[in-house]
């Protein structure tokens, strides 16, 4: 869980980052497709863990 929270933080700092300084929108890019794999590696985990119990 503590990896999940990081991660999501350093997508986030990287999408502010992006943001903020115009030249840099590949950090912003870098920051969503990160996101979006963590979210992905957590809803596969979960539905893993669902199927598990049953």
């Amino acid at each position: 869980m503590a990896l999940f929270l990081l991660v999501v933080i350093v997508a986030i700092l990287l999408g502010l980052i992006g943001v903020v300084v115009h030249g840099l929108l590949y950090l912003l890019v870098i920051g969503i497709v990160l996101l979006i794999a963590d979210l992905v590696f957590v809803g596969v985990r979960a539905s893993r863990r669902k199927g598990v119990q049953r």
